[in-house]
């Protein structure tokens, strides 16, 4: 859905400032629109209750629109940009007369509306007709009929309605969002039966999306019902892949900051996303805002219809019929999570324990059927008629009774007159995503100002809750309290709790929700434009190939996690540590590295912060450079070790730290740290995430206080990791001291004229990526109090600050020295020292020729890098190797057996 580029004068420049010049825009043109049609050129009428249609769709609502922004007319006008509304059911019910002719049946409640009063769009529907047609003729000819109500039908067969709407749909996601579990004798024919009806959830999906394919598209997707807490969610199945096909949506919006909270947590504790203030962000960076967007009513359209006389008739006739009792109402579907039974007996207590208003107060329950054909609405319709049977027959005269329940809906009309005749609304929902009937009460209240008894498990309660009187439906005691204290409050009260009250419904109404979801869609596709505006391209691959074939000496570095290991599923949680605790050269590059590192043009470093023995263990076999941890230790694997670690380096705090961290290990299950001979990393990836974030702030707060109060480390904060190392040491810090090894142990005789930098590391240590930047890269971090020499200033000579092709500024001149060195231990890495090993840059001028356009920095599996390029995974980094190495033809994708 590619957005309008507007860009008036003083645009505003912030996304708050944004939306405020939107919102009083939308006013204005709502002052100048005011009059004008309905969107399918004709009135029309609700049948039954106007939140009927919000039922019918209880899952999804996507909105997108289409990828040009304003398209031209065959007659030359200009037409309106378009909004896709893709729901399971059209506004319109299409009924078969005869082979090639259809009557349809305008149904619209207030979601539709809402949607239809957005008058800036060309609003096009698509979704399933209400009925199934298998013949071409039929197709084609409904195709025709709908398209001059701007719907475009999806046509489902009866066979994939059943298993994806009635089965997985009202089975297994309506039961588990409104926190409700599957009776116990059939959850085993539901184990059964869950994959061939989540198969044909995702074949109806796609069917869906085949409708109209754009990749320029922007995305929003609604949620109209609850959205449970991650412990709920996780029993789902199919849990993750829900997840995350919601989040290639550009916004997802639910009714209260409550349900988007569940979400967000459950992005986190399922797939092991990371969670922010604006919504969720993954591994690659794009972040899915997540936000609240409570709906309301078309709060007018009830208002006016109390001046209509059949409306005014009605009324009257309830009023004499009622002969000046008390009204309570309730208006329901007849569904397990409405809370009818709680609400009766609530009533039914309520007679008990006040005698003095048995006949003196009427309860209307209008409760409409719905899947009548399921045993366990059957058996609830029995059990509301027995309660209400059972409290008339005790309560009741031959002339009254205390309860009047009507098992069908009203029309309009008859709704809003009994709305504006009630004293007391009673909702005692269980789980209700919103809950409209409080809304529509309250519009119908101006004269009357009855009292709102609202459930405080309704999405309404977050919006009406300051003038309701909020209840727990379970708790019966507590509801037929609260309707004495409804039934007894003073006018003054009455009428301060529905001002409030109808001052919100009036303002915020479904035309608004629609504008401000859509307002809010199209900055979010400003927000990430504005996020993604320093994002890395993606290495082009032939490019990155003809010049590494075209240069006489190439150099490349490597990263070994993530890089070079097997792919490790976080968000799968279950046996992928194991995996990353055993570091292991992926079999796939075994070839290819064998090949590049028999060239004699080119030069391999692995640059990781793991230990030497990992290292040792996967690489003994190459003929390649090794830097372990973080570049401390270096060794040709053809020599020993050497360190880059000045001998006097003050280590005393290790032990310290090392407490600290097995303490939070003990305390934060699935937590481990690592113990290195330079640096100690403590990684909470497979915690509970919110938990070991909490656990990560105390760890710190334990550290900065404590063990490196005043120690001569610094602290490097990953994702989900914290580690700790000695102050100035990083892979940018001491590249030039390896290169300078290098460059010595090599022998080299040609200048490097090709760099490729591929790593998947800490922010920390990206630096390594401007390293080789020919513009005045930023001054890498140095070791503590560095000894200058005349070597190292003769290594910026003229000779070398007038290369034209390359520059390179303040990198690590020498390695700290002592005066004093102790005698090296048996086994113990030899040091670099300055007698034995000049600075890469002391002599770089001979030794490097490299043009820009034959550096190549890239990142693997991040987007916000400095690196000049990105890459997806090791599967990209496997096939850009094999191209180099000559096994795979430049632009090939093809990798043998890399899930192996």
């Amino acid at each position: 859905m590619p957005g309008n580029i507007y860009n008036p004068p003083l645009t505003p420049r912030t996304r708050l400032e944004r939306l405020l010049r939107e919102r009083e825009l939308r006013k204005l043109n709502n002052c100048l629109n005011e009059g004008e049609a309905e969107f399918f050129g004709e009135s029309i009428s609700s049948d039954g209750e106007s939140s009927s249609f919000l039922n019918e769709e209880q899952h999804s609502e996507i909105m997108s629109r289409s990828s040009n922004d304003v398209c031209e007319r065959s007659d030359g006008r200009v037409s309106k940009q378009r909004l896709l509304v893709v729901a399971n059911r059209l506004p319109v019910s299409a009924i078969r007369l005869g082979e090639d002719s259809w009557q349809l049946d305008i149904s619209i409640g207030g979601l539709v509306s809402a949607l239809l009063g957005i008058k800036q769009y060309e609003t096009i529907w698509i979704g399933w007709a209400g009925v199934s047609v298998h013949d071409d003729i039929g197709q084609r000819t409904l195709t025709t009929a709908l398209a001059d109500k701007r719907c475009i039908p999806v046509f489902l067969d009866e066979e994939i309605v059943q298993q994806y709407y009635n089965g997985y749909c009202n089975n297994i996601l309506w039961p588990l969002f409104h926190y409700l579990g599957s009776p116990q004798e059939d959850r085993l024919a539901t184990t059964r039966t869950f994959q061939s009806q989540f198969d044909a959830y995702k074949e109806a999906n796609k069917m869906f999306a085949n409708v109209e394919r754009n990749k320029k598209m922007k995305v929003g997707w609604f949620l109209h019902t609850p959205f449970p807490s991650s412990e709920i969610h996780r029993t789902l199945p199919s849990r993750s892949e829900l997840l995350k096909s919601v989040l290639t949506a550009d916004l997802v919006g639910f009714h209260t900051y409550d349900y988007a909270r569940h979400f967000v947590s459950a992005c986190t504790r399922i797939l092991g996303l990371e969670g922010t203030p604006e919504g969720v962000e993954d591994e690659q960076g794009k972040l899915t805002r997540v936000a609240a967007f409570p709906i309301g009513i078309d709060s007018n359209r009830f208002i006016q219809a109390l001046e209509l006389p059949q409306v005014q008739d009605h009324m009257k006739e309830l009023v004499a019929r009622f002969g000046g009792r008390k009204l309570m109402l309730g208006v329901d579907r007849l569904d397990m999570i409405k809370g009818i039974p709680q609400k009766i007996l609530a009533f039914e207590k309520f007679l008990e324990e006040n005698p003095k208003w048995r006949d003196k107060v009427v309860l209307v329950q209008i409760a409409v059927p719905t899947r009548t054909d399921v045993p366990e609405y059957q058996k609830l319709t029995s059990q509301v008629h027995e309660i209400v049977g059972r409290i008339n027959g005790k309560y009741g005269t031959f002339t009254a009774v205390p309860i009047h329940h009507l098992d069908r809906s009203l029309d309009f009309h008859e709704l809003c007159a009994l709305y504006a005749v009630t004293d007391v609304a009673l909702v005692t929902s269980l789980r209700d995503g919103m809950n409209l009937v409080s809304y529509e009460f309250v519009a119908c209240q101006a004269s009357k100002k009855g009292v709102l008894i609202l459930s405080e498990f309704a999405g309404a309660a977050q919006s009406l809750g300051s003038g309701a009187i909020l209840v727990n439906p379970w708790n019966v005691t507590e509801v037929a309290s609260s309707i004495g204290k409804a039934l007894d409050m003073p006018a003054e009260e009455r009428e301060k709790r529905h001002h409030q009250n109808f001052t919100h419904v009036t303002t915020h109404t479904s035309k608004e929700w629609a504008a401000t979801f859509i307002s809010e869609l199209n900055d979010t596709i400003v927000e990430a434009h504005l996020r993604t505006t320093h994002v890395p391209p993606v290495l082009p691959f032939k490019t990155a190939v003809d010049h590494y074939f075209k240069c006489n000496n190439r150099l490349l570095i490597l990263g070994f996690n993530t890089t070079l290991t097997e792919p490790v599923d976080v968000r799968a949680r279950k046996d992928s540590q194991i995996k990353e605790m055993e570091l292991k050269l992926r079999p796939v590059f075994s070839e290819p590295l064998k090949k590049l590192c028999d060239d004699p043009k080119t030069t391999i470093i692995i640059l990781s912060g793991s230990d030497r023995s990992v290292l040792d263990k996967n690489f003994s076999n190459y003929s390649l450079w090794l830097a372990a941890e973080n570049g401390m230790f270096l060794r040709s694997t053809a020599g020993e070790w050497m360190t880059t670690m000045p001998e006097c380096l003050n280590m005393d705090w290790v032990d310290s730290v090392k407490h600290v961290f097995r303490y939070f290990t003990e305390r934060t299950p699935r937590s481990h740290f690592e113990f290195r001979e330079t640096s100690l990393k403590w990684n909470y990836k497979y915690a509970d995430l919110v938990f070991g974030r909490l656990q990560a702030r105390d760890l710190l707060q334990h550290l900065w206080t404590g063990p490196i109060s005043n120690a001569p480390v610094e602290v490097v904060q990953g994702s989900q990791s914290v580690e700790v190392r000695p102050v100035g040491f990083s892979k940018a810090a001491v590249i030039d001291r390896i290169l300078g090894e290098i460059v010595h142990g090599k022998g080299m005789k040609e200048p490097v004229d090709y760099v490729l930098c591929i790593g998947h590391f800490l922010v920390k240590d990206e630096d390594i990526y401007t390293f080789f930047e020919p513009e005045l890269p930023p001054e890498p971090p140095a070791v503590p109090n560095p000894v200058k020499t005349s070597a190292s200033k003769s290594s910026l000579s003229n000779e070398g600050e007038s290369k034209a092709a390359f520059r390179i500024e303040g990198s690590l001149r020498t390695v700290e020295r002592c005066m004093t060195r102790p005698a090296k231990a048996p086994g113990a890495p030899r040091p670099l020292t300055l007698e034995t090993t000049p600075s890469f840059h002391e002599s770089y001028s001979a030794v490097l020729d490299l043009e820009g356009d034959n550096y190549f920095s890239c990142a693997v599996g991040r987007q916000q890098s400095k690196a000049r390029y990105m890459l997806g995974s090791s599967d990209d980094v496997a096939v850009l190797l094999r191209q180099l190495a000559g096994l795979s033809p430049p632009n090939s994708t093809d990798c043998q057996n890399l899930s192996t």
